[in-house]
């Protein structure tokens, strides 16, 4: 099979495509087997005919369609394999001719993944932020392991803040009660505002085994079904507990670690929180430089690649949702959106995809950067040595998409380094820049009243002195 290939505008290729007839028969022989058994032939069982009574009886375009389903795509690939070109859209295909003793002569026209132009990639200007943990942090940290470590206790008290109660609760709007409004044996964590405002505060008081009717109001941004409206919970308060905190020794540090004592619990905390946060900060760096890069390129990139990324977009947001038990119409009917109005929304960030998996690439063919068997082994080896494992058992802890696309994270890492190894880097204390712009935040929050006092003044100058212009003119007149 040979093809011609015709570069069109707006990265778009057509290519002619001629079929040989010895390919075009195979593909009449799997559509006769496909349909034979749908024809109706005088003298025959349904689907005994022989082809040649069918194409007598029907002619033999009966066949084309389905024999073209059956030929054209490996064509199509065959082609696009021998002119090496990098489609990004589906082929649309129009036949010129066929003939069952010259063959198939078909047009496929498809758009191709653009030319990127890369602009500097060395010597990038990127913030490193440095963050050193403080003991105020470490203390933080073990304070939530500590609090995940606690007991609740039962107490005879009346519930305050902070504990846990245990409800059963039956809703009503005038009188009627309604679907979800109503539960048992509810575990409720007073003061965390889980539920609709002015719910926890008015158990809050109650002791095991009260009862009690509690008003509140649905806010006005909740389900169209009980925005704004009054309901009454009847509440039965079973259970109240309060938390009780583990003491802060060397038994804890021995039950919530493998250290012996308290001291040496935290400086492992100490070390993971740094290691976090330096983690943090290459991850920073290299959405700096990756940034920057793709910034810089110059493409034109077509529709359909962003739209291909909108609908992966939209397909991620759709599993999440799944697991959450939505489904993703019933979520846009709850945000009031159609379906294009999430598409609109997700176009810009789809580009921005698209123009740094475009960057990326082109900086990788640019590179040369392609690991080799021995790069991914040794990636390999220094992963499970961090996890304690021998490198079969961490393989097997990886799904097989995470292994499939292995090669290319460690491409990410080499490429990462070089950009770093070339970048002018700025080291930068992250809480003092976010302390900073918190304080520029104020001032120009204060700056503004002051602004529009002024603003005021000066309109009131302004009228005052078209006024005494005007007490001037008519004086005059």
């Amino acid at each position: 099979m040979a093809a011609k290939l015709e570069k069109l505008e707006g990265n778009k290729a057509k290519l002619e495509i001629n079929v040989p007839a010895n390919k075009f028969e195979e593909g009449m022989a799997k559509a006769y087997q496909k349909l034979k058994g749908k024809f109706n032939i005088p003298g025959f069982r349904k689907g005994k005919a022989p082809r040649k009574m069918v194409e007598n009886f029907y002619g033999p375009q009966v066949f084309y369609e389905d024999a073209l389903d059956e030929i054209i795509p490996q064509a199509y690939l065959d082609a696009v394999k021998e002119h090496e070109l990098d489609v990004v859209s589906r082929p649309e295909y129009d036949v010129l001719s066929i003939d069952q003793k010259d063959g198939v002569v078909v047009t496929a026209t498809v758009i191709l993944k653009p030319v990127v132009k890369l602009g500097k990639y060395e010597g990038l200007k990127v913030k490193k932020p440095v963050e050193k943990i403080t003991a105020k942090e470490v203390d933080a940290e073990v304070n939530r392991t500590r609090e995940q470590n606690a007991r609740w206790i039962d107490v005879e008290r009346a519930a305050k803040n902070g504990d846990t109660v245990l409800i059963d609760f039956v809703g009503s709007i005038d009188g009627v009660k309604f679907e979800g409004g109503s539960a048992e044996d509810q575990t409720l964590v007073l003061g965390e505002g889980r539920f609709i405002p002015g719910f926890e505060e008015q158990i809050v008081g109650m002791k095991a085994g009260d009862e009690k009717d509690i008003n509140v109001k649905f806010p006005e941004d909740y389900t169209p079904e009980f925005a704004g409206k009054d309901a009454v919970f009847a509440i039965k308060l079973k259970t109240v507990k309060e938390k009780e905190l583990p003491e802060l020794d060397d038994d804890f540090a021995q039950d919530v670690s493998e250290f012996d004592t308290l001291a040496d619990y935290k400086k492992d905390v100490k070390k993971k929180l740094q290691d976090r946060a330096d983690m943090r900060a290459k991850a920073e760096m290299e959405n700096q430089l990756l940034e920057a890069v793709a910034k810089g390129i110059e493409v034109e990139i077509p529709d359909v690649m962003i739209d291909d990324q909108i609908d992966y977009q939209i397909q991620q947001m759709s599993y999440q949702l799944m697991y959450q038990g939505m489904k993703l119409d019933d979520y846009l009917k709850y945000i009031g959106k159609t379906l294009q109005d999430l598409r609109n929304d997700y176009r810009e960030s789809a580009q921005e995809q698209v123009r740094m998996r475009l960057a990326v690439e082109a900086l990788l063919k640019k590179l040369e950067i392609d690991p080799t068997d021995e790069d991914i082994e040794k990636k390999y080896e220094q992963l499970a040595k961090e996890a304690n494992k021998t490198v079969q058992e961490f393989k097997d802890t990886m799904s097989t998409q995470e292994i499939d696309y292995f090669k290319e994270r460690v491409a990410m890492e080499q490429l990462f380094d070089y950009l770093v190894s070339k970048a002018e880097i700025e080291e930068v204390d992250p809480k003092k820049e976010a302390a900073e712009k918190k304080k520029a935040a104020k001032e120009s929050a204060k700056k503004e009243p002051a602004k529009d006092s002024e603003k005021k003044a000066a309109k009131k100058t302004t009228d005052k002195k078209e006024k005494d212009a005007g007490k001037s003119k008519a004086a005059k007149e």
